[in-house]
């Protein structure tokens, strides 16, 4: 079993920063997979980055995000971090830590969300 905690949300203007942190606590596996997903009001979550949770620290990000957001993870304190860079209006959200177990079909594990606006 894994859990997540989310934490680092908030308000930010455009252009802004923000550092998103995911704690990870159970017993995840190297072939676990950690990142994130977020829904917009009225929308339909969507993927946002992973990063695998090895040594190999392989990385996938969402297009919308590419060259803006970095995900990164700390084995040592269990955690994922979110990086987020030159945030628009339409980065506004609330943002889930997710974990996928080797071998699932999708991510099974999602934490309670944190909410980050983008304020113009």
């Amino acid at each position: 079993q894994v859990q997540l905690a989310e934490s680092g949300g908030g308000s930010v203007q455009v252009g802004g920063s923000l550092r998103l942190a995911c704690s990870v606590s159970g017993r995840p596996s190297s072939g676990h997979v950690v990142g994130w997903f977020r829904q917009a009001p009225g929308k339909e979550r969507e993927f946002v980055a992973s990063i695998q949770w090895s040594l190999f620290l392989s990385t996938s990000y969402a297009d919308s995000v590419k060259g803006r957001f970095t995900i990164s993870r700390d084995l040592a304190e269990q955690t994922v971090s979110l990086e987020m860079n030159s945030l628009k209006p339409e980065d506004t959200a609330v943002y889930y830590c997710v974990a996928k177990a080797p071998r699932a079909g999708g991510y099974g594990y999602w934490g309670q969300g944190t909410q980050v606006t983008v304020a113009s």
